[in-house]
């Protein structure tokens, strides 16, 4: 009589190897949000650069930081900048307000944070981080020099 076994996966075998894919499944999707509201922070922080980069443009050649949106646009297309200056910042929009000098700007991440740079030509760039979304003339709390936090 010959003795013929099939080779295959036991029924526990099975299950611990489903136990093992839940668990790495359960620790990627605890880590996700975390990781994308950074990168949303992030992409919304480098928009304001970028926009802070074309107003630094303009003042270079004009001595003045400007609130003319056509102008902004012709500097740096990529962005989208509000239709009017000095208007409450929207996801995906880059506010503005400039007064001579003085230049900030401002914009809300996905996440619901807003973010300001202020630019002033004889005292530098410095940067606030809040909820409240203000317009970019009157934002609520204090600016810092060390970036955003």
């Amino acid at each position: 009589m010959e003795d013929r076994r099939e080779g295959g996966f036991t029924l526990v075998e099975l299950m611990i190897v489903v136990l093992i894919i839940a668990i790495l499944l359960a620790i990627a999707m605890a880590t996700f949000p975390a990781t994308r509201d950074r990168a949303q922070d992030r992409a919304a922080q480098a928009d304001l650069r970028n926009a802070l980069s074309a107003e630094k443009a303009h003042f270079a050649d004009h001595e003045a930081y400007t609130q003319v949106r056509a102008e902004l646009v012709a500097i740096e297309p990529a962005l989208a900048f509000d239709a009017a200056a000095d208007q409450a910042p929207t996801a995906g929009s880059v506010a503005y307000a400039a007064s001579g000098a003085t230049v900030t700007l401002a914009t809300r991440s996905a996440t619901g944070t807003c973010f300001y740079v202020r630019d002033t030509a004889t005292s530098g760039t410095t940067y606030l981080r809040n909820t409240d979304c203000d317009q970019p003339s009157a934002p609520t709390g204090a600016f810092t020099e060390t970036g955003w936090r």
